[in-house]
């Protein structure tokens, strides 16, 4: 974008839209449908803070029923266990496997937003083996509640392992009083479309329906009206939004390769704790109160400007950790995660300072203030950019060490390689390289680029023409 298209509206254009996005990424946005609640946009109260904020859960797993477990099946397990987390929005955690014993090691910290963390429950999801088929129905009969249910026989027709993901949703329904229906949405891999065509088609001319079971408790039986083609089922059965959910979480996670039980388990408190985490922000917010008040006063109107910028980049930070952006998942906040946060944030400040000095110096060389502004944002690029891939690649491999198994930066970068750094503080050196990358990227987008189009936008009014405004003088 060459300085001649960016006009005087720029300026208001580029702060509306930082200041709806802060307030968007601060706020969230959510509404209650039923039982269910739909977040649209998430804010600072979805963020998951860190075992080292608000404390969390230590549980040791063993093999159940004197199961033998192999080197191998500990170390499914304790994927799958990560991958568990991981679906729940958990990176701030330790899994390991102490092969010598067969023990499988976890600490997760509490549910965001909660005041009564269940820590059994929360121990009892992630150790169920959650085995989820698809079985012809065969004889109807009655389930220990009553119910009417079906037995089944034979292989399944669809295992969890032809599943893509689940998902709660709010259908309409003629047989329940409030004329909703909560179920479970599936989505199938390319292996379970042909398999689930072939079993409705199937079901259909036999008329039988295809029960759902989860491990040995069959969850529906639905009666098939029509041949599915495009991978889509619905698992339907008189669901609370929480048993959706705790089932969709389930059947997201995996199967475990042998049941699990709990042999250990201990509530974690917070080693900084929330009022520590308080001091932290107090002292980040004066902080940057002195930054602002000293980069307006060195360089006056580019000051203000990084001013504006660095507000974007804090709240942009923000908007990564609680998964704002829909492209990729959001991040727990720890103490390592903040002073991310903080780097990137420093980082931000010398960006600017580098753009006014460059300001400042082409202006007392006899330049226009337009060529002034020109030259300085080309000039300060590279060494913004210089200055800052080094940063990207750290963490990036921090990232790729330190992340859980289903991440992209781990799968690329082979997790394996990196195993001599230990896997205790995995979650803790992973915030610390999520935010520090978030960070990063947010600088170049609101330090350089929106920066930029707000210095020459505002230098095209004729109050804000005077090269004193910039650091120069006046002519």
């Amino acid at each position: 974008m060459t300085v001649k298209r960016i006009g005087k509206p720029t300026f208001f254009i580029v702060v509306a839209l930082i200041a709806l996005f802060s307030f968007s990424a601060v706020v969230g946005l959510d509404y209650r449908n039923g039982d269910i609640i739909k977040t649209l946009v998430k804010g600072v109260d979805d963020v998951r803070l860190g075992i080292d904020i608000q404390g969390g859960v230590d549980a040791t797993f063993e093999p159940a029923d004197g199961f033998d477990a192999s080197d191998s099946e500990l170390e499914a397990a304790t994927v799958v266990v990560k991958t568990r987390l991981s679906s729940l929005g958990i990176t701030d955690s330790e899994v390991y496997s102490d092969k010598k014993s067969d023990r499988i090691i976890v600490r997760f910290p509490w549910e965001a937003g909660t005041t009564d963390f269940d820590p059994d429950k929360a121990v009892q999801e992630l150790g169920t083996m959650a085995e989820l088929t698809f079985r012809m129905g065969t004889e109807q009969t009655t389930d220990a509640t009553g119910k009417s249910a079906y037995t089944s026989s034979g292989a399944p027709v669809l295992t969890g392992a032809d599943v893509e993901s689940a998902e709660v949703k709010q259908t309409q329904s003629d047989n329940t009083a409030t004329g909703q229906e909560i179920v479970v949405a599936l989505e199938l891999k390319a292996s379970g479309k042909e398999k689930f065509r072939a079993a409705t088609q199937q079901a259909m001319s036999s008329n039988v329906p295809i029960a759902i079971w989860m491990d040995d408790t069959q969850i529906s039986a639905p009666m098939v009206n029509e041949v599915i083609t495009d991978g889509s089922a619905v698992i339907t059965g008189d669901f609370t939004y929480e048993e959706a959910k705790d089932l969709a979480d389930k059947i997201n996670g995996g199967a475990l390769p042998f049941k699990m039980e709990v042999t250990n388990k201990r509530t974690i408190t917070p080693t900084m704790g929330s009022g520590s985490l308080d001091a932290i922000l107090l002292a980040a917010a004066i902080a940057f109160g002195f930054i602002a008040v000293y980069m307006i006063f060195l360089y006056r109107l580019p000051g203000v400007v990084a001013v504006i910028a660095l507000i974007g980049q804090i709240t942009g930070s923000i908007a990564f950790v609680t998964g704002w952006f829909g492209f990729m998942p959001g991040s727990t906040l720890t103490i390592p995660g903040i002073a991310g946060i903080i780097l990137a944030v420093g980082m931000g400040v010398d960006a600017n300072i580098i753009t006014g000095e460059r300001i400042k110096e082409e202006l007392k060389s006899g330049k226009s203030l337009d060529s002034a502004i020109k030259i300085a944002y080309k000039k300060a690029f590279s060494a913004i950019l210089d200055g800052n891939v080094t940063n990207v690649l750290i963490a990036i491999i921090l990232m790729g060490a330190f992340g859980v198994p289903s991440s992209f930066f781990s799968k690329f970068l082979n997790k394996t390689v990196f195993a001599a750094f230990g896997a205790t503080a995995e979650g803790f050196v992973y915030s610390f390289g999520f935010t520090l990358l978030a960070g990063v990227i947010l600088n170049f987008v609101m330090g350089v680029f929106a920066a930029r189009l707000m210095v020459t936008s505002l230098s095209k009014f004729n109050c804000f023409k005077n090269r004193k405004l910039y650091g120069g003088d006046e002519k």
